[in-house]
């Protein structure tokens, strides 16, 4: 299956100049031939925690969301998105959505490990572990962010049967290490592929890194791009996630009592 990961800059609060550059990257990703697209963290709405929650009317985000579910049917492809939610409780939460090439929705997820004081002031951290699914024959997952610099995050998802891990993320400027170390460190430890799609540019105030990666199973990195705005591809299959569980069987040889007891 082929992969698109979109990297740009979004506006914060300009949702139709944001939803308008997510159609333009489906359609391109569509033409290439892609099967699913992922866009970064939060993009429809900008990253920029305080005023998302200070400005933005929960009561948009149904029509935001439809308007995500019409670009996918209209282009027959997969797209992951990320927006705030907000639960019947008045909970406000970092999700990520993954919708099948009609634009129906497969899977949800919602942000465990929030990172700095801003996420922490205008959200709340979630505790369900990432769900998995089949997207065209892969095992697929999604976690946030953060959450994937947390061993015990992917290993969840892994152990759950995921194959494919999909990243939106809003990583500034100065942490390469992540996108260039940490993620292929991650992919090989649960030999998962991983894609980690990044914001690009200055938004309210915080210049992003970019560097968005997608990593195979084995370590490989398979795209890697700058820092402006992107479109990767990757081949991406379940076979890959086999062939190295069988090479080296982590997952299988892994003692979680034994673990346990050391953490008691």
């Amino acid at each position: 299956m082929l992969l698109a990961l979109m990297q740009a800059n979004s506006a914060v609060l300009e949702v139709e100049a944001n939803c308008a550059a997510v159609e333009a990257a489906a359609r391109s990703a569509a033409a290439a031939g892609s099967s699913l697209l992922l866009t970064p963290e939060l993009f429809p709405v900008g990253y920029a925690p305080l005023q998302l929650r200070a400005g933005l009317d929960p009561a948009v985000l149904p029509a935001i969301r439809k308007r995500l579910a019409d670009i996918a049917s209209r282009h027959g492809i997969g797209l992951v998105y990320s927006l705030p939610a907000v639960t019947s409780r008045g909970v406000w939460q970092i999700t990520s959505t993954l919708l099948d090439s009609a634009g129906s929705e497969l899977l949800t997820y919602a942000k465990v490990h929030l990172f700095g004081p801003e996420e922490r002031a205008a959200f709340s951290p979630a505790v369900s572990r990432p769900g998995v699914v089949d997207f065209n024959g892969i095992r697929t997952s999604m976690v946030i962010c953060y959450d994937v610099e947390f061993p015990e995050t992917v290993r969840a998802a892994a152990v759950g049967g995921a194959e494919l891990l999909l990243v939106p993320t809003a990583l500034a400027h100065g942490f390469d290490a992540v996108p260039q170390v940490l993620l292929r460190a991650r992919a090989l430890e649960s030999q998962v592929t991983i894609a980690y799609a990044n914001h690009s540019g200055l938004e309210d105030g915080c210049q992003f890194l970019g560097g968005s990666v997608i990593a195979g199973p084995d370590g490989s990195l398979l795209a890697a791009a700058g820092t402006g705005p992107q479109l990767l591809f990757a081949e991406v299959g379940a076979d890959a996630a086999r062939q190295a569980r069988e090479a080296v069987p982590y997952l299988a040889e892994r003692r979680p009592d034994l673990y346990r007891s050391w953490e008691a």
